[in-house]
């Protein structure tokens, strides 16, 4: 036999051995695969819902490689029961227009409700409008002076409306006040007309010259910077230098646009003692010298309006007709009246987030925990809270959470974020049941009535670093659920007066677990509601804002 047939013969020896060793391999290979497969569809269609479109505005890389590893065994039964109790037919389908279907108000978009300024007005009727303490010393100091305030628009948001505040105060206490404002988009105008408010026409040089003319200049924003810049140059005098600059953001992003007019101003004035050490640690990387300018930190407080209707009285309310115990049966008739318009029952728990609609205010993580507990059904017992209250005197009731967002339509809105809220509605039909907006408004009065917990889930390093809305919401004893960062940190005491949860993505879980929370425990929210209220009569009304600012005014007017 040759060389080359005895290696043909060998070999195929040797194939018949390996075939018949390894002959069950390629069987149980394929078991496996198609026993992982659809598990592996299963897990991603299940997740996909609740954190696919919100990577696309966080960008968490580190949560999608979370994503890839292996699930365990629980999770995949929890996968396995959720697939089979929706079947293929049953899912959702997402409108190509999700704003249009909101505009029409589809109720697989949610409902839209309000505003109530008619049933606000028919059943507090006279109520307190607040006016000048004529013996505090903010009177003393600005009485008789004149003013310019900067308002770098006129959004229905924090900023604007603090300054449209600030300028009826200061006209209340008899000082001469002009208003100049950088971009005239948003609804404040009607506002600063029917208060009797001058606005100046443009922004150019006539506000320069009715700046340079006033006692005290006060932008009231980090974008006011390049109106203070072209001020200071037109003026290079020490008579421009008469600058109190309140800056109410703490971006980045708003020290880059300001930090090199810093040091041109008479005072900074900022809302939290941690905004002002991380703009002064901004500035100190830069190497910019702030040795010029006063210093100082003013929160803000509660206007009397609002003090009054939350039955917190305030040092100017003279009025025996507006008491702490007339508004208590006014409040309660307001609440029943606005809730039964919003379609409510008693047993409706309503968690409401009020703000701007974008990416730093966080509603849509906030609709992402919601999801959550309605798609769980029930959470771990295990969240990482502190009992308020004893097991004996626990109040558990079957109560229905329903979502309270605003402010719908507000010029500052971004329309791609809300597209992805509306999107998670879609994706969760149960969803939709439960979400109610409200558009754009000043008056709040009825929405905090209406409400049961507030929720500030700010995406910022600062959390809720302007804080009105949350101040406004505790002064009408409800219990605040955080981020626990910055001014939210400062404002809201965990387990006293709310409960908080980390920033990001990976804060959803406990925001959900404090939601069931409080959502199954009435008397939780009492008690941190009360804490809240007590909180903001000590700290946050409208005196304590003044008071630090008739400071920052007075210093602004010293002569160098």
């Amino acid at each position: 036999m040759s060389q080359g047939m005895e290696g043909r013969i060998c070999s195929g020896s040797y194939a018949k051995q390996l075939f018949w060793s390894y002959r069950f391999i390629l069987p149980f290979l394929l078991i496996t695969f198609w026993a992982c497969a659809p598990f592996s569809v299963r897990y991603y269609s299940r997740w996909s819902s609740l954190k696919g479109v919100n990577e696309a505005f966080l960008g968490r890389d580190r949560m999608r490689k979370q994503d890839d590893d292996c699930v365990n065994a629980d999770q995949k039964k929890e996968d396995d029961r959720v697939n089979k109790a929706v079947s293929e037919e049953e899912k959702p389908v997402i409108p190509k227009d999700l704003i249009g279907e909101l505009r029409r108000n589809s109720t697989a978009a949610g409902s839209i409700v309000g505003p109530f300024d008619s049933t606000e007005d028919r059943i507090l009727e006279n109520r307190s409008t607040g006016g000048c303490d004529e013996n505090g010393e903010f009177a003393r100091v600005v009485r008789g002076r004149k003013f310019v305030v900067v308002m770098h628009e006129l959004t229905m948001t924090g900023s604007p409306i603090t300054m449209m505040e600030l300028a009826t105060e200061l006209l209340s206490c008899k000082a001469t006040v002009s208003v100049v404002v950088l971009k005239k988009k948003g609804g404040l105008m009607v506002e600063l007309e029917r208060r009797k408010i001058k606005v100046v026409e443009g922004n150019g040089i006539v506000s320069f010259k009715t700046a340079v003319e006033a006692d005290v200049v006060i932008p009231g924003s980090a974008v006011c910077a390049s109106w203070i810049k072209q001020y200071r140059a037109y003026f290079p005098g020490s008579q421009s230098e008469n600058i109190a600059w309140w800056i109410l953001e703490n971006l980045r992003h708003y020290y880059e646009i300001s930090r090199h007019v810093l040091n041109r101003v008479k005072v900074l004035i900022f809302l939290i003692e941690p905004q002002s050490k991380e703009w002064l640690a901004w500035c100190k990387e830069d190497n910019i010298k702030l040795d010029s300018p006063e210093i100082l930190v003013a929160p803000i407080g509660v206007i009397d309006e609002l003090a009054s209707v939350a039955g917190i009285s305030s040092s100017s309310d003279t009025s025996s007709s507006s008491g702490p115990e007339v508004m208590l049966d006014k409040r309660t008739k307001l609440r029943k009246a606005v809730r039964e318009e919003m379609g409510l029952k008693d047993s409706d728990v309503v968690v409401m987030c009020l703000g701007s609609i974008n990416t730093v205010k966080g509603q849509l993580l906030f609709l992402e925990s919601a999801a959550q507990i309605m798609v769980e059904k029930e959470l771990s017992s295990e969240a990482n809270i502190t009992e308020v209250v004893s097991d004996s005197e626990r109040v558990l009731q079957e109560q229905t959470l329903k979502i309270l967002i605003g402010s719908l339509w507000s010029r500052s809105t971004a329309w791609s974020y809300l597209e992805a809220m509306l999107r998670i509605i879609y994706q969760h039909p149960n969803l939709s049941k439960s979400v109610l907006w409200t558009p754009t408004t000043t008056r709040v009065v009825a929405l905090y009535c209406a409400a049961d917990v507030y929720v500030t889930n700010s995406q910022t390093k600062f959390g809720e670093t302007f804080g009105r809305v949350t101040i406004e919401a505790m002064a009408f004893g409800l219990p605040v659920l955080g981020t626990d960062a910055g001014g939210t940190k400062e404002i809201v005491d965990h387990n006293k007066t709310g409960l908080l949860h980390p920033l990001g993505h990976e804060g959803n879980q406990f925001l959900a677990q404090n939601l069931q929370f409080l959502l199954e425990n009435p008397i939780a929210r009492q008690e941190m509601g009360a804490r809240g209220r007590e909180k903001v009569e000590k700290m946050y009304l409208k005196r304590h804002m003044l008071e630090k600012l008739a400071d920052g005014i007075s210093r602004c007017m010293t002569t160098i």
